[in-house]
């Protein structure tokens, strides 16, 4: 009988040891102290729901996510579960290290509740869903009110040209500027958005694979941004600034414009009186028409995961109806499900600009070319190195949109190849 027991004893042991041994890893990469908390609370309540599994939560910052990653995939470090950015997604996906979602979606009760963008956008790699958007990240542009009275100017601007001699004005202020630049991590997009604007097309390749970005158009775009910091529009400092930087810029009063997404709201909104801003659409180009960037992130699955049901139990926890909505209205992105979209939170003015641009047809929200599978290094490398390379004079415009041009067209017409 003692044996008995003692077996039994061993084996509850060992069943209890084998339970908690069952740990998920969790990456996430666009990171703020805030969202981590409630990646967490989210995550809580999947491990209530899964006795005997831990997640463990690896943060990385987002300045230096895309190199720490790569290193930790490159050391065969992967999790089972990450937080993916849409400008990552090819270069994992094409290289096999993704699963593909289909089998689970195929079953999933919220599937439909899914809106067609984020079923399309979680498709861009081989249309498959190597990733399920958790929500979008339009551009749109936040004003501060009190400095553009302080400066004389009456009302916001609605054109590039606008918006530059509302800049000059706000920057005769002693220590003000009217634009927030992102010089640093991360601003691809402005570049993007008034390149395009500028040329009235966001059209990034011709049928041929060569690229668009040293055409006449773009270029007189990045003229443009370029001019801004030259004349003092902008922080000198701005050359370095990414996200957290351009974000306190904007609610310290230090310069009135700042195009972001909905994620700076957050920050905003707790440190500004709420009538001392606004959110506008985009400034228009000389056609009448704007491209904001439109980028989402999402979760996907890697292929080296041991647990792939738990793991995309996981995945469903934190992209159901639930999970997505705490999640969203703490990150600050668009919802990606239809559902979400009756929550009051979304029904206020915070997102009166963004829901305006999504309804005005010359405001045409643009994807970046992120199916490319050099897309990721142009971005969070080759564009920030040379797009600080123009703004401090030691290249032209048009040698930025040459190097540009040169690598895109490599890239693109590989693909086209494939």
């Amino acid at each position: 009988m003692k044996k008995l027991i003692v077996a039994a004893m061993m084996t509850a042991l060992m069943a209890g040891t084998a339970l908690a041994e069952t740990t998920l890893k969790l990456v996430e990469v666009i990171t703020s102290p805030e969202r981590t908390e409630t990646l967490k609370g989210i995550v809580g309540k999947f491990e209530a729901a899964n006795p005997g599994t831990k997640v463990e939560i690896i943060s990385l910052p987002w300045n230096e996510a895309f190199q720490k990653f790569a290193t930790m995939v490159s050391a065969g470090d992967t999790p089972d579960v990450m937080e993916m950015p849409d400008t990552w997604l090819s270069l994992y996906a094409n290289n096999g290290m993704l699963e593909s979602l289909e089998p689970y979606l195929a079953k999933w009760e919220y599937t439909s509740d899914l809106t067609p963008r984020a079923l399309d956008l979680g498709r861009d790699v081989n249309k498959t869903a190597y990733m399920l958007p958790y929500g979008f990240y339009l551009r749109a542009m936040f004003y501060n009110k009190k400095l553009l009275a302080e400066a004389g100017v009456k009302e916001p601007p609605k054109t590039m040209e606008e918006f530059t001699a509302a800049s000059e004005a706000v920057s005769k202020l002693p220590g003000k500027y009217g634009y927030c630049m992102r010089g640093g991590p991360g601003g691809l997009n402005g570049w993007m958005i008034f390149g395009a604007s500028m040329a009235g097309d966001n059209t990034y390749f011709r049928e041929d694979g060569t690229s668009t970005m040293n055409s006449e158009g773009w270029v007189k775009g990045f003229e443009w941004m370029v001019d801004l910091y030259k004349k003092g529009y902008a922080p000198k400092d701005s050359v370095n600034w990414g996200f957290n930087e351009i974000v306190a810029g904007f609610y310290s009063g230090t310069c009135a414009f700042l195009d972001q997404d909905p994620d700076a709201l957050i920050a905003i909104a707790e440190r500004m009186n709420k009538d001392d801003f606004g959110v506008m659409p985009l400034p228009k180009g000389p056609d009448g028409k704007s491209y904001p960037t439109i980028g989402y992130a999402g979760w996907s699955m890697f292929s080296t995961s041991q647990n792939k049901d738990l793991s995309w139990k996981l995945i469903a926890t934190l992209e159901g109806p639930e999970g997505n909505i705490e999640w969203n209205k703490r990150v600050g992105a668009l919802p990606a499900l239809k559902s979400a979209e009756k929550d009051p939170f979304y029904a206020g003015d915070q997102f009166k600009g963004w829901f305006e641009e999504l309804a005005d047809p010359n405001t045409v929200p643009t994807v970046m070319p992120t199916y490319l599978e050099e897309f990721a290094y142009f971005k969070d490398s080759i564009a920030i190195k040379t797009s600080q390379q123009a703004l401090l004079g030691e290249i032209t415009p048009k040698e930025l949109a040459d190097q540009w041009a040169e690598y895109l067209t490599k890239a693109q017409q590989k693909q086209l190849a494939k």
